[in-house]
C-alpha cells in the first residue's frame, strides 16, 4: 500500500514540476470553488462555513462577489489528495500528514491556508488484552483512515518509536488497515469483525466508548505529541492560491468566524453540524462531548506540525524537512503563532 501511495505522490510531484508551472501563467480567478473534508466533528467549522455561506460572504466583502462553493466529503485524506492533484477539488480540509507529504512531493506546490481544529485523537480497543501499545500482536488490526500517511497512522509510528525504540517506528504499520471513521466504528460495533481497534476521532471516540462493549482507551494524541496536534487544516496548490488571493483570505476570515461561533454559541454550531452531516447524536450529547478535555481546540494557527514533520523526515517519508512551519503554510497565515 505504501509503495502504491508513494508512486502516486511521485507521479504527482512530476505533474507539479512540469504541468503546474506551465499552466500557472494562464490561471484564472475562480468564482466556483470546490472544497473537500472528511466525516467527523473535527470538521465542524467547515459545516458552519457551508451553512452560513461564510466564504461567499467574506469574498464579497473583499471585492469578489458571486462566489459559490461546493463541499464534497471523502472518507479519508488519501482520496482528498488525489482529488486535489487531479484538479477535482480546489481546497482540502484534512490532516497534517497529507499536507506535509504533498508539500514535500510537489516541492512546495501545495501549502496550508489555516488550521481548523486540534482535538485529541484516541486509540480505542474492545480487546481486553490490549491495554497499552506494547500489547498488540501480529494479527491485531488497527483501523486508520489511510495506512502509513494519515495523521493517525503517523502518530501511531511516533508512539511506537517512543515505546519500542527509535528504529522500531514502523513496528505496528503492518497492523493497520484502511477504514474511514464511520466504517471503523461499525467494525468495532460488530463483535465478529477482525478489527478490534480504531485510532478514532470525535464524535466516533465517544460513540465507541459509550456503545461498544469493552471499548477502552489505549492512548491519545496529546500524550504522544506533548500537546495539541492540528487534525484538520485547509490547504491548496500554490497555483490556486496565486490566482485567487482574495479567496484564500476569505477562507481564513470565514474559518475564524466559524470558530468564533463555536465558542460563542456552541449550541447553534452543533445544530448546524447535525443539519449538514445528518449525525443522529443528540444535541445534548454533542454539547457534553465538547466539554471534554481538548474538545474546544478550534484555532487558526497550526499546532504540532514541526514535530510531525521531524518524524516524517527522520523516517525517510519526507525528502525535505521544513525549517519552520511557515515553510508549508501560505503567507496568509504567517502572522499566527504556529508550531
Amino acid at each position: 500500500m505504501i509503495k502504491h501511495l508513494r508512486s502516486k505522490l511521485a507521479a504527482a510531484a512530476l505533474i507539479a514540476a512540469t504541468v503546474l508551472p506551465a499552466s500557472a501563467a494562464h490561471a484564472q480567478q475562480k468564482s466556483e470553488i470546490s472544497l473537500s473534508r472528511q466525516p467527523g466533528i473535527f470538521y465542524m467549522p467547515s459545516h458552519i462555513m457551508e451553512k452560513q455561506k461564510l466564504i461567499e460572504k467574506h469574498a464579497a466583502s473583499l471585492g469578489v462577489p458571486g462566489v459559490t462553493t461546493k463541499w464534497v466529503t471523502f472518507s479519508g485524506g488519501g482520496a482528498q489528495t488525489d482529488a486535489l492533484l487531479a484538479g477535482g477539488v480546489d481546497i482540502l480540509n484534512t490532516g497534517t500528514g497529507n499536507l506535509l507529504l504533498l508539500w514535500d512531493r510537489t516541492r512546495g506546490g501545495v501549502k496550508g491556508i489555516v488550521a481548523t481544529s486540534a482535538q485529541p485523537m484516541t486509540l480505542i480497543s474492545r480487546d481486553a488484552n490490549i491495554k497499552s501499545i506494547k500489547d498488540f500482536g501480529p494479527s491485531d488490526k488497527i483501523a486508520v483512515p489511510t495506512v502509513k500517511v494519515s495523521t493517525q497512522a503517523i502518530v501511531l509510528q511516533i508512539a511506537a518509536a517512543e515505546a519500542f525504540g527509535a528504529d522500531q517506528w514502523s513496528k505496528l504499520d503492518a497492523n493497520t488497515v484502511q477504514l474511514g471513521h464511520p466504517d471503523a466504528y461499525a467494525a468495532l460495533s460488530n463483535p465478529k469483525h477482525e478489527v478490534h481497534t480504531h485510532f478514532s476521532i470525535p464524535p466516533f471516540t465517544f460513540l465507541e466508548l459509550k456503545n461498544v462493549p469493552g471499548a477502552h482507551v489505549v492512548l491519545n494524541s496529546p500524550d504522544v505529541m506533548g500537546g495539541p496536534l492540528s487534525q484538520a487544516q485547509f490547504f491548496t496548490t500554490t497555483k490556486f492560491a496565486d490566482a485567487n488571493p482574495k479567496i484564500i483570505q476569505a477562507v481564513r476570515d470565514a474559518t475564524k468566524e466559524a470558530q468564533d461561533l463555536i465558542r460563542s454559541d456552541t449550541k447553534q454550531a452543533v445544530e448546524i453540524y447535525k443539519e449538514i452531516t445528518g449525525d443522529k447524536t443528540s444535541v445534548e450529547e454533542l454539547l457534553d462531548l465538547l466539554k471534554e478535555p481538548g474538545m474546544m481546540e478550534w484555532n487558526l494557527q497550526p499546532q504540532g506540525t514541526m514535530k510531525f514533520a521531524a518524524h516524517l523526515f527522520r523516517t525517510g517519508t519526507l525528502k525535505n524537512q521544513p525549517k519552520a512551519w511557515t515553510d508549508h503554510y501560505l503567507p496568509v497565515a504567517h502572522d499566527l503563532k504556529g508550531n
